[in-house]
Formats: structure tokens, sequence, C-alpha cells
């Protein structure tokens, strides 16, 4: 049997600062939005160019606290050809990405940024 991959959920604070993060910084578009106000909740999907896999957003209208993120969840990954030419963007967007990193023995291949809620996003050379 096959299984194909079709999103990954995330809970955000604030919908829209969540979603201009993703358009701005990774080209991400959202794709069609679902909103629940009797249940008091939203869902925002985004999908990145040529991709049909999405990036679920949920907005709790009632949460307060921010969400705690534990210790099992890692990151979300994402490709890009010109790593450093993306590096250097998200640096001048204020985004302050860390540092360009590799597996031992390799040279850069990746970097991490933060979204709006903490969560990690990979930037890997694709």
């Amino acid at each position: 049997m096959a299984y194909q991959m079709i999103h990954s959920c995330i809970r955000v604070m604030d919908l829209e600062k969540s979603e201009k993060f993703y358009q701005e910084a990774l080209g991400f578009e959202v794709f069609r939005r679902k909103k629940f106000p009797e249940y008091k909740f939203e869902l925002s999907y985004l999908r990145s160019s040529g991709s049909d896999f999405e990036l679920e957003l949920t907005w709790n209208y009632d949460q307060t606290a921010p969400y705690e993120l534990g210790n099992g969840y890692s990151h979300l990954a994402v490709g890009v050809a010109d790593l450093e030419a993306s590096h250097k963007q998200h640096v001048e967007m204020g985004l302050e990405p860390k540092p360009l990193k590799g597996l031992p023995g390799q040279g850069a291949r990746f970097y991490f940024l933060t979204d709006p809620d903490g969560y990690l996003v990979e930037v890997v050379k694709v």
C-alpha cells in the first residue's frame, strides 16, 4: 500500500503574522482557509510553488498562552538551490537565521530559521 504526504500541522498564536512569515520568508502561498467560528478555530493551508504538500496553520481563538513545543518536535524542512543567497536574504529581512552548517565532513548544506511561534524551519541546499 502506498501513502502520500499531505500536510503537517502547527498551532499558531497569530494567524496573520504566521502567514506573513511563511509567505515573505519562504515564498509560500495561502492555498485555502477554513473558518469554524462556532468552534472557535481557523485553519490556513499554505503551499510552496510546485508542491502539493501543505503546511496547515491552526489558530484557536481562545489560546492565550504560547504553545509548549516540547522536546519531541524538531523542525520543518524546505529546499532551496542557492543556500547562501537565501541565508543573506533572511539576514537582510531581520529574521536572524542561524549560521550555515553542514554535517561532519561536508561544507555548508543547511541553516535554521525560527518562525513567530518558535517552530524551527531548516533551509536545505537541494
